[in-house]
């Protein structure tokens, strides 16, 4: 076989990333994102997009993605191939560790036997690259013709300028959570781990710190807390979380009503959220709130 060449792109390559040859069936691509707008805006660093070459020829690609501030990415967003043995060695070779491989899907994905192969041919490489699957992930988008849902009045929302307060309803929250990454930040480090990895996201995303919101009942018992944010694609459910003693009682979507309601006061008509699909009472009170499942993810890890 020839000798393959893996290496990062240097400025002024962004056009090769787009000569690989492979349909877009699944990937950011299906859902209209192009490379070559995201390369010329410098949201796609030259340094954090590789590509794996065979005689001059690009046959593997991969690009990861990090928010203006961040050292090191937090995300593989594009990964393609022809060749898979060049595929595995390409996601190994920059070692960033730390982001994972969210694979982007059509909502109808295991009704279309090409997109179930496309899937499985990325995931299966990845695996052998030294990856693990996490989870798999419902995305919603909602907008307003979707239709603004009532708001229950069953809480009471309060800004909370204090972290400390914050962080503690974080620990409270996490206990018995159904989601994947705070459970894998239970398993590493505990509650302690989850709640500080929940306070780094929320500080993370550019959206102003005071509209963060913890929600209590008539009598002041913390239920849980609602975060309406953006992140650096728009306007996002940031975080929803419900305490133990408090779960049963459809508040969660009682507190996504409320981030909608706050988002839409702020300004936006366009709203993304996610859930892992295993939680069913989150994904029911998406649905009850009128938020479309637009596309699936496929979440893959690297080992600690």
């Amino acid at each position: 076989m020839t000798d393959l060449v893996i290496r990062p792109l240097h400025a002024g390559e962004g056009s090769l990333f787009d000569t690989l040859a492979v349909p877009q069936l699944v990937g950011f691509g299906v859902f209209g994102r192009k490379f070559a707008e995201m390369w010329a805006k410098g949201e796609y660093r030259p340094e954090w997009t590789w590509v794996a070459l065979r005689d001059g020829e690009l046959v593997a690609r991969a690009a990861w993605w990090g928010g203006p501030e961040d050292t090191e990415p937090v995300a593989l967003d594009w990964f393609d191939f022809t060749d898979r043995e060049a595929a595995v060695e390409l996601l190994r070779a920059p070692g960033f560790h730390k982001a994972e491989y969210e694979l982007a899907l059509p909502a109808d994905w295991r009704e279309r036997p090409e997109v179930v192969a496309a899937r499985q041919d990325r995931v299966d490489a990845a695996i052998a690259a030294g990856m693990r699957p996490l989870v798999d992930r419902f995305r919603y988008t909602w907008t307003l013709e979707d239709g603004l849902p009532e708001r229950p009045g069953r809480l009471e929302y309060r800004p909370e300028p204090d972290d400390e307060v914050v962080h503690a309803a974080f620990l409270r929250i996490q206990e018995g959570t159904l989601d994947a990454h705070a459970r894998r930040a239970i398993a590493q480090g505990g509650l302690k781990q989850a709640a500080d990895e929940e306070m780094e996201f929320l500080n993370w995303m550019p959206s102003p710190r005071e509209w963060w919101r913890l929600a209590y009942t008539p009598d002041g018992d913390l239920v849980g807390i609602t975060v309406p944010g953006r992140n650096y694609g728009g306007a996002v459910v940031g975080i929803i979380g419900v305490v133990p003693e408090h779960r049963g009682h459809g508040y969660g979507y009682d507190l996504l009503v409320e981030c909608t309601h706050l988002l839409v006061e702020a300004g936006e008509t366009r709203v993304m959220a996610a859930t892992d699909v295993g939680n069913k009472a989150m994904a029911a009170a998406f649905e009850r709130a009128g938020y479309p499942v637009t596309q699936e993810r496929a979440v893959l890890e690297w080992p600690a």
